[in-house]
């Protein structure tokens, strides 16, 4: 097997929270909660409100959402954790705003976010687990005591700056925001030419929701044309993204990255490097993919993921598990 995240640690709170979750449960939840591992749904994956499957809060007892929510807080750090909360908690920011606006959208509510799992929790075979609603969409896959894949992981947040109410000024994902600019902030002209490869952002990240993350190649400045200054930025940038995790996970992460050198690592930029107007970046290094967009509602609404494009849910581990026991 390949690519296995070394973390007995996090796969045993894991299958611990998986286990008390699903025991938890009636029949009927079961059904909505519960797949096989190599069901289709585990690889389908969105970030918009929608009704989904899995088993949303809404439809949980108060003991059960606290172990949906202590399951989800096994994969994260604290940090993160919090964050990930802000962000559901969001939905009650974000649903005044629109109706002052008049606007009509998908309802936003804190309950509409839904708990999955694939497999058996503990077993001998790989299981995985997701936690996905408006703006938070986090999976994880585990085999015996390896956690074996961590993404797609996506974060987003609308309004990405609370600019009236009791909030106001509160901007959940800002530290990734904020160190990409310092980033650019830092670059000379020529460097700065390099690394925005075009004038306008996208409308979302690139790689949307695909199961399988394609980009043809690396674009932008590499970090071999960095100061040392701007990769110690790229490494902190880098490590918004991996530090999302849970620190063994996160940790034997960024040694890889670290063992493989930033200097084969990319940095891309699209739209004008100037705050409070449309914006996109990328960074990319073999497998590993971040994207970051921040371009609808006049630049206040931020969606970003990291992805591992050969091993995004367990891809790569599960390929040789099936050529190993599964093909004749």
């Amino acid at each position: 097997m390949v690519n296995q995240i070394a973390a007995t640690g996090a796969a045993a709170q894991m299958s611990s929270a998986g286990n008390a979750f699903v025991q938890s449960l009636s029949a009927e939840q079961k059904n909505k909660a519960c797949f096989e591992y190599l069901d289709g749904e585990r690889i389908f994956w969105y970030y918009p409100p929608m009704n989904r499957h899995g088993l949303a809060l809404r439809d949980m007892t108060a003991p059960q959402r606290e172990l949906a929510m202590n399951l989800m807080s096994t994969g994260m750090t604290g940090k993160s954790y919090e964050m990930a909360k802000l962000i559901i908690e969001h939905e009650d920011v974000l649903g005044p705003l629109e109706k002052e606006a008049g606007l009509k959208t998908f309802v936003r509510d804190t309950e509409l976010y839904y708990f999955t799992i694939f497999g058996q929790p503990g077993g001998t075979e790989p299981w995985g687990w997701r936690a996905e609603g408006h703006h938070v969409s986090v999976h994880f896959s585990i085999w015996g005591d390896k956690v074996i894949s961590v993404t797609p992981f996506f974060f987003g947040a609308n309004p990405a700056e609370v600019r009236k109410g009791p909030k106001t000024g509160l901007r959940i994902l800002g530290g990734r925001e904020d160190l990409a600019f310092d980033l650019m902030d830092s670059l000379d002209a020529g460097q700065r030419n390099t690394a925005i490869i075009y004038d306008q952002a996208p409308s979302d990240i690139l790689t949307f929701n695909a199961s399988k993350a394609s980009l043809s190649h690396q674009e932008g400045l590499s970090g071999s044309q960095m100061s040392g200054t701007q990769k110690e930025t790229l490494v902190s940038l880098i490590g918004e993204y991996v530090g999302q995790v849970s620190d063994d996970l996160a940790q034997e992460r960024m040694d890889a990255i670290k063992s493989q050198g930033i200097d084969g690592f990319s940095f891309a930029w699209m739209g004008p490097a100037e705050k409070n107007q449309p914006h996109y970046y990328r960074i990319h290094g073999g497998d590993f993919v971040v994207e970051f967009d921040n371009r609808q509602d006049g630049a206040n609404h931020i969606h970003s993921v990291w992805r591992d494009v050969e091993n995004d849910f367990a891809s790569d581990v599960l390929r040789d598990h099936l050529l190993l026991f599964h093909v004749i």
